[in-house]
């Protein structure tokens, strides 16, 4: 029921590396402390269904997700994009490059992706 972005990206050394081991700042979306450190990622399904079959329980679930990483410099964020790419695409679809920006308010800069996660259950 749900999809084991934490655990996978946690395990790469090129995304602790980044975001810390302990804590890894990988969170949660709206779980990211206000006022943390940066870089840090956040993450949240968009879209979640299991395989049906006529017969019997469903075996796989399919999740779609987004990811934002947010950091001080341009070059931090797609670091910490790169390394999270990196660790995903091993198990997971990237579908999408949605981009980035800064926040005029914050200065954070931001860089978006979607993955879609198939977990066997």
């Amino acid at each position: 029921m749900f999809p084991p972005i934490f655990e996978i990206c946690k395990a790469s050394a090129a995304v602790t590396a980044l975001i810390g081991a302990n804590p890894c700042r990988l969170y949660p979306f709206g779980e990211a402390p206000q006022g943390g450190q940066k870089p840090y990622a956040v993450w949240q399904t968009t879209t979640g269904l299991p395989e049906n079959y006529l017969g019997q329980r469903p075996d796989l679930d399919s999740f779609g997700l987004q990811v934002d990483v947010y950091a001080d410099t341009g070059f931090s964020v797609r670091a910490v994009a790169e390394a999270l790419r990196d660790a995903i695409e091993p198990v997971a679809y990237i579908t999408a490059w949605r981009g980035g920006g800064r926040d005029p308010e914050t200065k954070n800069y931001r860089f978006t992706f979607d993955v879609d996660w198939l977990v066997q259950r």
